[in-house]
């Protein structure tokens, strides 16, 4: 039973935790790290590493999508981003880059993404995707899910993201009719990853949706303002652990489906991806990491898909620095530094092969402890 703290009187508070105040324990067996596997799929979709894109412009275009797919990830492109806005957005990516971290960068981006989406440009870039022989992923908000869905699925996606801040299966409305996730996923004849969520019961309900994967996170970086803006922190450790105990009832409900879940946030280092894991994760959703991979499309600066909301961006716009190598650098090495910022997924295998696991789905398994 998780503790329940007291912060005033008729208020209590569950306790949470952080990826940073936990570790891993290992075991009493190790293994040679040759013999360590960290592939996973989504339904018919398999997967060398288990890293999935955060759908930001400044590090997801369609040339970054399929150059992490063939290195062995899932690239997301948004579908409401400036690729599908802009038939080049290659010069305001430029003009972007240039920009210093003040306020006036967030208006910027105000301005730059209040330009239409042109539904051409959707299957533009999906094409462009496939034709690069990878796995295709297209990100919509859940409130334009109903208007740019059919949009995106004409174009010919092998996986639909349908992602927010935070997404319920049970959206209430007096205004507008509201997205319906489980007739929605059962319409469909391709999987769909839903989220972010942040606790049990919205992860169990997501699943009964019928979605394949579900978010867990909202993202949450240092740069990330969605706690200051909404009051909103998610203990990542904590959440991920809570979704896996969900994904487990579930298991039990249904006699063995098993979706797969994602941690979307305060995943930054080798170490953080193998603790999310840790916790019960099939893979992490990397944002600014990937901004230092050279030729990433906003050269290196950074941004999250909610910072350019219109009327409350939930995000600051930062140049996360120098490049740290190429991308091929950035997932597998080598290292020439002990940041933990580069080799991500050699860093994983090296933890799984240190506590004696030989795929992912073991390594949830492992031992943790409190730290802090």
């Amino acid at each position: 039973m998780r503790d329940v703290v007291e912060i005033g009187l008729g208020k209590t508070a569950q306790r949470g935790f952080h990826l940073d105040d936990i570790a891993i324990v290992p075991s009493r067996r190790t293994r040679d790290v040759d013999d360590v596997s960290t592939e996973w799929r989504v339904d018919a979709y398999p997967f060398k590493i288990p890293c999935v894109a955060h759908p930001s412009d400044a590090t997801m275009s369609p040339e970054s999508a399929v150059a992490l797919g063939r290195l062995g990830g899932l690239g997301v492109l948004n579908a409401e981003g400036l690729w599908t806005r802009y038939e080049d957005p290659s010069k305001i990516l430029e003009e972007l880059a240039s920009l210093g971290e003040d306020a006036d960068a967030t208006k910027r981006l105000q301005e730059v993404y209040s330009e239409p989406i042109k539904p051409e440009l959707i299957a533009e870039r999906v094409r462009t995707i496939r034709d690069g022989g990878v796995t295709v992923a297209v990100r919509v908000s859940p409130q334009h899910t109903l208007a740019l869905a059919p949009v995106v699925l004409d174009a010919g996606v092998d996986l639909l993201v349908i992602q927010g801040t935070l997404v319920s299966a049970e959206h209430v409305s007096t205004t507008d009719e509201p997205l319906n996730l489980k007739e929605f996923i059962a319409d469909l004849d391709l999987p769909v990853i839903v989220g972010g969520c942040t606790d049990y019961k919205t992860a169990l309900h997501l699943m009964r949706t019928g979605a394949a994967g579900v978010i867990v996170g909202v993202g949450a970086d240092e740069w990330s303002t969605t706690d200051t803006v909404l009051g909103i922190r998610v203990p990542m450790a904590t959440a991920i652990a809570d979704a896996a105990a969900a994904r487990r009832d579930y298991l039990d409900e249904t006699g063995g489906r098993y979706v797969h879940l994602i941690a979307d946030g305060g995943v930054s280092t080798s170490g953080d991806i193998a603790k999310a894991i840790g916790c019960g994760a099939d893979a992490v959703m990397l944002g600014e990491p990937l901004s230092l991979a050279e030729g990433a499309p906003a050269g290196g600066a950074w941004w999250h898909s909610s910072a350019s909301h219109p009327s409350l961006p939930r995000g600051g716009f930062c140049i996360a620095g120098e490049p740290d190598g190429t991308l091929e650098e950035l997932l597998f090495g080598p290292a020439n530094s002990a940041n933990g910022q580069l080799n991500l997924f050699g860093g994983l295998r090296r933890a799984m092969a240190k506590c004696g696991y030989r795929d992912v789905k073991e390594f949830q398994k492992v031992a943790l402890v409190l730290d802090k």
